[in-house]
């Protein structure tokens, strides 16, 4: 084969180094048959057409007819035509024949994976042949329709026929029925379940205690990509499942509990603002890819190819069919106007009548002559046209509107304030600006106009524009949410006008920044920035706003247009509560790595959020493909086009290390007589003034004393810099806390003490937390009663014991923060405080080995009877926090009750309707609605401290329930007769499918857990550590006469079950900072089962449970995941190929080289000229 490569130069021609014989092979047999098309094409006139317009072989061809002599007789030149004819009929016939031929069509198979721009040409010209050859039009065997099929890359296939049925059985099982109908979409166990991640990740991003640093466009969008590929969907079906699973998460929201967590703002912005941002970057990338890219990429395998429209068509049909839901259409109560008026103005259109924005701004749909009633398929469709997804043709699709007509209803404008009289001219006056505040922007040049008052208008103006983008545009513009976001962060890192270096500018905005950290502070507010991406960007503009006003002394104050008058403590305040808030600051040292990758919940550090930030300026330079990513970098570099550390700021990097020193050890360092001593004393001296006044037995910082008299006027609060008073508060609070606890101290005068501070500097109960939050931990403090300690408070104390002779005790530290935030009124000036304080007083109880929580619930629910039901559901929560088997127990749960195997009423007919429920519900039946498992598994996962036991029990579980799917399907007696007789094959069939459904659903359900649990971590913990573990053991079922098809599908599953971990982790594709974790994780899986098969070592679980793992594994990879196996080493693949011929799996081993590039091209042709000799 080298001989001949030196003759024909093929490694030259194709650009490939390696010599291998099997890479020659492949490269010979292409290059005879593109030879032979190209003189077919010559010979009929056709190679002008080509865009060379001349043969490949050109040169080749002037070598070898160095020696022919052109001295043909005239007379024989017709008899040359009939020869040539006769030629090129036969020469096409024979690229038929190695296009049919299962040898010669196997290695053209592997040219067309491996030389990708060659095999593109090479396909164009047989198109031209087939479509255009006179010749090929008088052949008695082979059509030109014929041919054509054999020249689309679907007839050119590595596989044909299958020795073995091991891959077509586990391709024809792991198939999903997939049903559509309305029962099965919203609560059954078939349809839903291809979309069960899908709505784990949706309810799990509503979880209002941690924000996260990542897009939530850029999480969807891979998972979306990845359940596409690994179930084979078509884009109608894809865009369909996404639409029904967000609208099962706003449905989920009816009714719900009150409480300090995130509503249906954040669903809504999920549905018409997150969702159709995901359609448009999906839609984008699908249709930029040129069809030459995407032969080897993850979704080749599939019928439905890529070409310019397919994919926004399928869009257009899914929203077609989205009619059909009714029941998950019916909007909200606060959301049914916004929906009447979006079919008002389809009905407007439809109707041929031309309106202005101002006559639908004041259009009352009870004015309109027939009934124009909305739902959310409304909504969505305004959402996608207001990004180019859609045009007004939407509003002509059968069933949209119930009708049109003639006459204009009666409604004139007038001169109502609007935001069509703001565009119009009219000044920022009161009334216009309550217009602007209370009903959203509807256009993106409205919000332009906006900002530019907010950034170069007066200061009252300023102010103002700046209280209208923190209005209904953020939290109810949907068709421009996307972009209000992102004005507001750009105003919150205004630019110098003078170019001055430093943040010193900022003290010019003082005002104005107020107003937008203030308007930005609710729980669903700050939620809506965690869901575009915006929290590394947040903190990256909140950084230097505490670094500047926290160095303020507290008499620099505003006086704003309303006349309240606001201080730079106030500021900064603001704005460090709201810093502190998007990141898991008072959680202890606990929360450790394991392995070499840290875990998700640490990972929200701030050092970890400016790294995510400055990663989107590094990435600014390049072009992004993803207009997700290309907005958060144009952000970035818009607001400083340098990257920045926690180093950037020494007062907050002081305080950040102090609060580090703080939960990890006690307190020290205080030395007496120095500045900041005098420092802590004075704040003592504050906080106790009136028992200093009336005692000489006062409160000491541990050194000295602080006695004297003193005002009871805010004239005793310290001229400080908030950083000096923060630096200052642990060795305060502690020498308060220490007071308390030698009875210097009552618990009234502590709580009071505590608040004085608080009110002093806001900002100082986050070091109150931090603080509290590490003595708990330390359990130093002994329980102490909490009668005494909240009698301040007036609220009565709970008893848990039988009976209620025993008094219910809690911590010290605990009951003193108890105390202190319930002082806190419940409104909106207190609530970006009690957003700081509420999850970390839940994290500080529930970590305490008491039974604190409840405790705690029972007194907040005396102080805030409306949240009494938010109250209970977070002291439930706490009891999985400290039983482990109580969460193993709740994992069974959720597998059982969407398998359909729980007794429950509620989940008796499983599916995602059974795991996720109505969401949480409000006085039902008399008190509060049971929560279904996967809810409260969501809402209490962050909490668990040990997730890797997670991964064995998750496996466990699962293979658990695939032993009772198929007792459940099959009863053994009834099987066992079936067997012998000629309807016991068909019945098997069919048992086979039904019970593969569900353990697919299975694997899918635990696939989700994992990943969301540990993320990356823990699915590395899964494939290198758990797995091959659980096969090396010897398990019971093993060791008995297991039965055949669950040892089977046990092994599918899992293999399924793997991959999707992987995948979700990982991604498909290469597109993502993750994947770049996969070519080491995977790898070793690989050699573990490379390994295995060589037999270095023995397995423990069932051969039939390790053949179908390996097989299904393999298959998956290969048909679902092409590119993964690109990744993965050479000489591994090689050994894994031979350890499947072993298994009588050989079309699969050949599959597997024939997707692993050209380093298995070689093997690959060697395999199929071996198997064919």
């Amino acid at each position: 084969m080298k001989s001949i490569d030196d003759v024909l130069h093929l490694s030259h021609i194709f650009g490939l180094s390696q010599r291998e014989p099997g890479i020659l092979v492949v490269e010979f047999i292409f290059s005879i048959v593109w030879q032979l098309l190209d003189a077919s094409l010559d010979d009929e006139g056709l190679l002008e057409l080509t865009p060379e317009k001349m043969s490949r072989w050109a040169t080749l061809y002037q070598e070898m007819d160095q020696d022919r002599h052109d001295n043909y007789d005239v007379k024989k030149t017709e008899q040359v035509k009939k020869m040539q004819s006769v030629n090129t009929l036969m020469a096409i016939e024979v690229i038929g024949q190695f296009l049919q031929d299962k040898m010669s069509s196997r290695l053209l198979y592997l040219a067309r994976k491996n030389l990708p721009k060659h095999w593109l040409s090479f396909v164009q010209r047989l198109q031209l042949l087939g479509e255009n050859s006179l010749a090929l039009k008088n052949s008695k065997t082979l059509t030109p329709e014929a041919f054509l099929q054999l020249a689309s890359d679907t007839g050119i296939i590595l596989s044909r026929e299958s020795k073995t049925s091991s891959q077509q059985k586990f391709h024809a099982v792991m198939a999903f029925q997939y049903l559509s109908s309305s029962a099965s979409l919203c609560h059954g166990a078939t349809h839903s379940a291809l979309w069960i991640p899908l709505d784990l990740v949706l309810e799990d991003a509503m979880d209002g205690y941690q924000v996260s640093a990542t897009s939530a466009i850029e999480i969807i969008s891979s998972l979306i990509k990845t359940l596409r590929a690994i179930n084979g969907t078509s884009w109608h079906d894809t865009f369909l499942g996404l639409w029904l699973a967000v609208l099962r998460l706003v449905q989920r929201e009816r009714d719900p509990i009150e409480g300090p967590m995130p509503h249906l703002d954040t669903r809504l912005c999920m549905l018409l603002c997150i969702i159709p941002l995901v359609v448009t970057d999906l839609i984008d990338e699908e249709e930029r890819t040129p069809i030459d890219e995407t032969e080897n990429g993850p979704t080749s395998h599939r019928k439905d190819k890529k070409f310019p429209g397919k994919c926004r068509n399928d869009l257009v049909s899914s929203l077609q069919v989205l009619g059909d839901y009714q029941s998950l259409l019916a909007p909200p109560q606060s959301v049914a106007a916004a929906a009447n008026q979006a079919a008002a103005k389809a009905m407007l259109f439809v109707s041929g009548i031309t309106i202005g924005s101002a006559y639908l701004e004041c259009l009352n749909v009870k004015d309109m002559p027939i009934d124009c009633s909305g739902n959310m398929r409304h909504l969505i469709v305004e959402s996608c046209i207001a990004r180019n997804l859609l045009d007004t043709s939407a509003y002509l699709w059968p069933g949209y509107v119930n009708g049109c007509f003639n006459q204009i209803p009666q409604c004139v404008p007038g001169q109502v304030p609007s935001w069509s009289s703001f565009m119009n001219g009219s000044p920022l006056t009161p009334a216009i600006i309550n217009a602007l505040v209370s009903s959203p922007a509807s256009s993106l040049a409205e919000l332009e106009k906006i900002y530019e008052i907010a950034s170069g208008g007066s200061e009252e103006d300023k102010i103002s524009a700046a209280t209208i983008l923190c209005g209904a545009s953020l939290i109810r513009g949907w068709n421009v949410q996307e972009h209000t976001v992102h004005f507001i962060i750009r105003l919150l890192s205004p630019i110098p006008v003078d170019n001055t270096e430093g943040y010193s500018h900022l003290i010019n905005y003082a005002p104005m920044l107020n107003v937008l950290i203030v308007g930005i502070a609710s729980v669903d507010c700050v939620q809506i920035l965690s869901l575009h991406g915006l929290v590394p960007q947040l903190v990256c503009s909140l950084m230097p706003i505490c670094e500047v006003f926290g160095s303020c002394v507290p008499n620099v104050s505003w006086t704003l247009p309303s006349g309240e008058e606001i201080s730079a403590h106030a500021v900064f305040s603001n704005a460090f509560i709201l810093l502190l808030r998007l990141w898991r600051f008072n959680h202890p040292p606990l929360e450790h790595g394991v392995g070499d990758v840290p875990t998700v919940g640490s990972q929200l550090t701030p050092e970890y959020l400016l790294l995510v930030r400055n990663s989107h300026l590094v990435s600014s330079g390049h072009i992004h493909k993803d207009q997700y990513r290309r907005r958060l970098s144009e952000i970035a570099s818009l607001l400083s086009p340098n990257s920045v550390f926690v180093d950037s700021f020494p007062k907050l990097k002081v305080w950040y290390r102090q609060h580090q020193a703080c939960i990890a050890s006690t307190l020290s360092g205080l030395v007496h007589g120095t500045p900041f001593h005098q420092i802590v004393e004075g704040l003592l001296n504050m906080m106790f003034r009136k028992i200093n006044r009336g005692s000489q037995t006062t409160v000491t910082s541990g050194s000295s004393s602080s006695s004297g008299p003193a005002n009871e006027d805010t004239s005793m609060r310290p001229k400080l810099p908030a950083w000096d008073i923060l630096e200052a508060t642990p060795f305060v609070v502690d020498a308060a806390l220490t007071a308390c606890a030698h009875g210097r101290l009552s618990p009234r005068e502590l709580a009071t003490g505590l608040k004085d501070l608080a009110d002093c500097l806001p900002a100082s109960l986050a070091t109150i937390v931090s603080y509290f939050s590490a003595e708990v931990t330390r359990s130093v403090w002994k329980p102490e009663q909490i009668r005494k300690i909240v009698a301040a408070t007036g609220v009565r104390v709970p008893s848990l014991a039988p009976g209620g002779s025993s008094p219910a005790t809690l911590p010290l530290p605990l009951a003193a923060f108890v105390s202190l935030t319930i002082t806190y009124k419940i409104d909106r000036a207190s609530e970006r405080f009690l957003n700081l304080a509420g999850p970390a007083l839940e994290s500080l109880a529930a970590g305490c080995p008491w039974p604190c929580m409840p405790i705690v619930a029972s007194l907040w629910t005396q102080k805030a009877k409306r949240w009494s039901d938010f109250l209970i559901f977070s002291a439930s929560r706490t009891v999985f926090l400290h039983n482990i088997s109580a969460v193993v127990q709740l994992l069974k749960s959720c597998f059982s009750s969407t398998l359909g195997m729980n007794s429950s009423p509620m989940s008796s007919s499983g599916g995602v309707g059974a795991l996720l429920g109505p969401g949480f519900k409000s006085h039902f039946c008399g008190g509060i609605c049971p929560v279904a498992p996967g809810i409260l598994y969501l809402r209490v996962y962050r909490s668990i401290r040990d997730i890797v036991f997670l991964t064995e029990e998750i496996v466990s579980i699962i293979m658990q329930s695939v032993r009772e799917i198929v007792c459940s399907e099959v009863p053994r007696e009834r099987l066992e007769k079936l067997r012998a007789t000629k309807d016991g094959i068909k019945y098997g069939q069919v048992s086979l499918a039904a019970s593969m459904t569900r353990v697919k659903l299975a694997a899918a359900l635990g696939a989700s857990l994992v990943w969301l649990s540990g993320g990356s971590m823990l699915v590395q913990v899964l494939i290198k550590e758990t797995l091959p573990s659980w096969f090396i053991s010897v398990h019971r079922s093993g060791q008995e006469k297991s039965d055949g098809m669950v040892a089977m599908l046990g092994g599918y599953t899992l293999a399924y079950f793997a991959v999707l971990c992987g995948a979700f982790a990982w991604g498909v594709d290469s597109s993502s900072s993750a994947s770049k974790r996969r070519p080491n994780i995977l790898g070793v899986h690989m050699e573990f089962m490379a390994s295995a098969l060589d037999g270095k070592f023995s397995l423990g679980c069932d051969s039939a449970t390790w053949r179908a793992y390996v097989s299904g594994f393999v298959s998956l990879m290969v048909g679902c995941t092409p590119n993964w196996v690109l990744e993965v080493d050479v000489q591994v693949l090689k050994r894994l190929s031979s350890g499947l011929r072993k298994m009588n799996e050989e079309e699969l081993a050949l599959a597997l080289l024939g997707v692993g590039g050209v380093g298995t091209m070689g093997a690959a042709a060697e395999l199929v000229i071996d198997s064919e000799m």
